[in-house]
């Protein structure tokens, strides 16, 4: 979160090695699902999770499959870490907080 702060709120940072694939999801209960149960449980998030909003470009957006992960609300696209510079310069306007959840 610190990076996206860093960022003015106008891209995500580049993926950890370990992390290939940058996961946006299309909904919020989705999103809060992750940010609430299990980021808040995972020591390598900080125990800290968040549900943004941002907007990205349609046409950019095309070129991605959308992927049913589970139920029909478990909706995503997958976006290859050495495209994200791609994603970045494609969002429109600034990505918000829409809620924070922290456990221990």
């Amino acid at each position: 979160m610190d990076l996206i702060r860093a960022s003015r709120f106008r891209e995500f940072p580049s993926r950890l090695p370990e992390q290939p694939i940058f996961y946006p999801v299309l909904t919020e209960k989705y999103a809060t699902h992750i940010a609430h149960d299990w980021n808040t449980k995972d020591e390598r998030s900080g125990f800290a999770g968040y549900v943004l909003r941002f907007f990205v470009r349609t046409e950019f957006l095309r070129k991605y499959d959308l992927h049913i992960v589970g139920s029909s609300e478990h909706r995503e696209y997958w976006i290859p870490a050495d495209e994200l510079q791609d994603l970045n310069a494609n969002i429109v306007g600034e990505i918000e907080i829409v809620s924070e959840f922290h456990g221990s």
